[in-house]
């Protein structure tokens, strides 16, 4: 598996979003610094001794933590490039992150709907460059993958992989391309809503109001 080095690369300006692209019966409803992804692993050592100038590893993530083990950029119909983990679920971005510095502004309920892509720091990687690629740490002391800088997210509102009904949602969250840029390509009308957060004792009412009808 090939080493990871992390660079980080300002996100550019917003594509020119194409009209009139939606699913196939689409419905319009109402409307802290990045770390490397992998650090060089040291070779086996003659000496009994520790190497005192060694960093201390990362902590291994907590057994229940689902890791993303993949990242696949791939073009699908309709959107065009995204990016997907190694189950297919499409991985989405938040404007209301930071990318210079890194740094998620998801938590809570937002995590709840947005799981982060979360990592031990070693995941395999296809269509996308390994420069792109790096960490942050998020409150609880997971690790969560960034693109370009940016978090990377699934969304609860996806029911099946290569599903992208977070497009757009609140105006905020967009499909993310393999270099990190939003995906513009393809928008809903309106400003879909997201899905209610499982812990809500309400029921979610809004479950599947997120714009789109497949």
């Amino acid at each position: 598996m090939a080493k990871i080095k992390r660079t980080v690369v300002a996100a550019a300006g917003a594509l020119v979003a194409l009209t009139a692209c939606a699913p196939a019966g689409y419905e319009p409803a109402n409307p802290t610094a990045a770390e490397p992804v992998a650090v060089a692993a040291a070779e086996p050592s003659a000496s009994a001794e520790p190497d005192a100038s060694a960093e201390p590893a990362a902590d291994a993530p907590p057994a229940d933590v689902e890791l993303t083990e993949k990242l696949v950029g791939k073009t699908v119909p309709k959107m065009g490039k995204v990016v997907t983990d190694e189950k297919g679920w499409v991985l989405y971005r938040f404007d209301n992150d930071s990318a210079d510095p890194p740094s998620s502004n998801c938590v809570d309920k937002c995590a709840e709907v947005w799981p982060p892509a979360l990592t031990d720091g070693d995941p395999q990687l296809s269509g996308v460059k390994a420069d792109d690629v790096g960490t942050i740490t998020r409150q609880d002391g997971t690790r969560q993958l960034t693109l370009a800088g940016w978090p990377v997210y699934r969304y609860i509102g996806d029911k099946k992989p290569g599903q992208w009904k977070g497009q757009g949602v609140g105006g905020t969250w967009f499909v993310v391309a393999p270099d990190g840029k939003k995906n513009l390509s393809c928008l809903p009308k309106g400003t879909p809503k997201a899905v209610a957060p499982p812990s809500d004792s309400d029921g979610g009412s809004d479950y599947g109001d997120s714009g789109y009808s497949y």
